[in-house]
């Protein structure tokens, strides 16, 4: 560790400070000691689960009690906490992945990252996928899902700074099965637009409405290929869209 902080040494006063992820047991007094010694400002802690079980499950040995503690050391180090978790891991459910997310909030962090679980060749869950024991999200579910929690955090002022993994070339080649997409962030963001859509036009008669949106979000109101519209016409609402700069970005009103 200090071999490579001593390499950014040189460096770092061209840049606001050192990002750096970890886990949750390795956080202690004399670490982050030697990471604010560093310029270190931000620390991220791969929880992936505010559940015991699922975690042993998972065999990813800590406990959500680790995660607790330790953020608020780095909290008290004055340094910005990140928060990661996952969904869909091996014995878990959304109500546990949404439990979890709820411990965010409580924890308060900077940021948080969302990874959907991807199942991986060469792996214990991979083994366990392959023994028919392990049955990953589907893209549908994970989207569902993932866009609450994206909704929740954004609700409570924390910035999810990534959803959904980086696709690399490891990942195309080893990949088994999972809910990934290459823009992941894209379809969850898309879904809260078509749950809110959904949510204004439920009382009112099927028919054809004009929505008005902010003129950055149309893709979002769109949806992929025109997936949001094509649902909506599939409930009976046949909708226009027009664009507003007045609009907030998460916004929908309804014209008529």
């Amino acid at each position: 560790m200090r071999s490579l902080l001593d390499a950014t040494a040189p460096y770092i006063d061209r840049f606001k400070g050192i990002r750096i992820s970890t886990r949750p047991d390795a956080i202690d007094d004399e670490t982050l000691t030697l990471l604010k010694s560093y310029k270190t400002t931000a620390v991220e802690l791969g929880a992936q689960s505010m559940s015991d079980t699922v975690l042993s499950a998972n065999g990813r040995g800590h406990s959500a009690d680790d995660v607790r503690k330790a953020a608020r050391l780095i909290q008290r180090y004055d340094m910005e906490l990140g928060l990661q978790m996952m969904t869909g891991l091996y014995q878990s459910t959304d109500a546990l992945d949404r439990m979890t997310a709820e411990a965010f909030v409580r924890l308060q962090p900077a940021t948080v990252r969302i990874y959907p679980t991807i199942v991986m060749d060469h792996t214990r869950l991979g083994e366990l996928y392959k023994a028919g024991r392990y049955r990953p999200q589907t893209l549908d579910s994970a989207v569902e899902l993932c866009a609450d929690l994206l909704t929740l955090f954004d609700e409570n002022r924390i910035k999810v700074i990534r959803i959904g993994l980086h696709d690399t070339e490891t990942l195309r080649r080893d990949m088994l099965a999972g809910p990934y997409h290459p823009a992941f962030r894209e379809l969850c963001e898309s879904r809260i637009m078509l749950n809110k859509a959904i949510a204004l036009l439920e009382d009112k008669p099927c028919g054809a409405y004009t929505i008005a949106i902010n003129p950055k979000s149309r893709s979002r109101m769109t949806g992929n290929r025109k997936s949001n519209l094509t649902a909506l016409q599939s409930m009976g609402y046949q909708i226009t869209i027009t664009e507003d700069d007045s609009v907030s970005l998460n916004d929908i009103i309804i014209l008529n």
